[in-house]
This record gives C-alpha cells, sequence and structure tokens, in this order.
C-alpha cells in the first residue's frame, strides 16, 4: 500500500508545472487509437506512422511546461469543433422531443426585477412567482 501512494506522489510531483489533459489531447489520442485499429484492416504504413505522430504530440502536450501556448491550442480546437458538436446537440434535442419540436418552455422576465423565469408550455395561464423578489405576475404558458 505504500508503494501506491509513494507512486501517486511522485507522479503528482511530476505534473506539477506541466499543462495536463485536455479536450484537444483526447481528440488525438482518441484519432490516434482509431488510425491504428484502422491500419489492422487496410494495412497501410502511412496510417500507422500517422497514428503513432498523432499520439505521441498528443503526450507532447500532455507533458509540456508551455501552458499559455498549450491553452490556445485548445481554445483554438474548441472554437473549431463547437459548431460540429452544436449540430449533434441539435440532432439529440430532436430526438428526445420530436422532428418538429419547440422547445417545451416560455422564458419571461421577471417586470420588477429582470430575473428570466423559465415557465413550461401547455398549462394556460398561471401566476408565475419571481424566484428571486417574489413578485407575482399572471402569464400564459
Amino acid at each position: 500500500m505504500r508503494q501506491k501512494t509513494d507512486f501517486r506522489q511522485k507522479a503528482v510531483q511530476f505534473m506539477q508545472g506541466r499543462y495536463g489533459v485536455d479536450q484537444f489531447s483526447n481528440f488525438l489520442v482518441w484519432a490516434g487509437v482509431s488510425l491504428s485499429l484502422i491500419t489492422l484492416l487496410v494495412r497501410q504504413p502511412v496510417l500507422m506512422f500517422t497514428s503513432w505522430v498523432l499520439i505521441i504530440y498528443a503526450y507532447v502536450r500532455i507533458f509540456s511546461k508551455q501552458i499559455n501556448k498549450r491553452y490556445a491550442q485548445n481554445q483554438k480546437f474548441l472554437d473549431i469543433t463547437f459548431p460540429i458538436g452544436n449540430v449533434f446537440a441539435k440532432i439529440r434535442y430532436r430526438i428526445k422531443y420530436g422532428k418538429n419540436a419547440e422547445k417545451p418552455y416560455h422564458i419571461y422576465r421577471c417586470r420588477k426585477c429582470g430575473q428570466k423565469i423559465r415557465i413550461p408550455k401547455g398549462k394556460g395561464k398561471i401566476m408565475v412567482t419571481c424566484p428571486k423578489c417574489k413578485y407575482q405576475f399572471k402569464k400564459k404558458s
């Protein structure tokens, strides 16, 4: 048991001041592993080489001490992949709520304090109580 804690402490000490794992590193590792699995079927040396380059680059990023550069790279990656993730989020939403589904709620603002309040659709006219200032008003849901 003592050996596990010693190893854990040494690993923590080694990683101090290093960048660590982020979304871009995860993507690089999974892309490299996927390419290496495809290489088992296709038998192309270029794909195997590319998969190793991706995996090695991911670990270089993880162990890097240039935190600002790695953070900037991750932000660029997220800026590129956000629209793609947004498309998949919309698909998941359509699957959950139906093909032509609208949002199952209305958003209103409190007249007194401006707090946004989410009200479920299809309940008729209801009394809405602001959770922030306790002001009550009638709205159609």
